[in-house]
């Protein structure tokens, strides 16, 4: 079955998200990075020296909420995360790769976002 892409749900436009406003360019984001499935650009509030998110372009509102036929996009996150990370210097000192979950886990838009963090060193555990 081939969905309607007006009815899709998980089409960004119909996504009311601020990462959905910046994909339909409605809030200026410094983007780093963008191909037809991902956008990245730097946090706003950056915890660290680098702090990119990456989003896909496709809306899913978090991880737990990803189906099977969700997999190359998640992966496709990562790799992106990976290249982001070595264009901008991270790669030799390492990096910090984070997914928040929910709203305990301190997920705060609900459109899933990869965050790449570095440049300084981090504590384990987080939070």
């Amino acid at each position: 079955m081939t969905l309607d892409p007006l009815s899709d749900p998980h089409r960004y436009e119909d996504n009311d998200t601020l990462f959905g406003k910046i994909l339909r360019g409605e809030i200026p984001a410094d983007v780093v990075y963008e191909d037809e499935h991902c956008l990245a650009f730097r946090d706003i509030d950056p915890q660290a020296p680098v702090h990119v998110l990456i989003i896909p372009k496709k809306y899913i509102p978090r991880l737990s909420e990803a189906d099977i036929e969700d997999r190359t996009i998640l992966g496709h996150l990562l790799v992106i995360a990976s290249q982001i990370a070595r264009k901008e210097g991270l790669a030799e000192d390492g990096f910090r790769i984070n997914i928040n979950d929910g709203v305990q886990a301190g997920q705060s838009v609900f459109h899933l976002h990869v965050h790449l963090l570095g440049g300084r060193e981090f504590s384990w555990p987080p939070g």
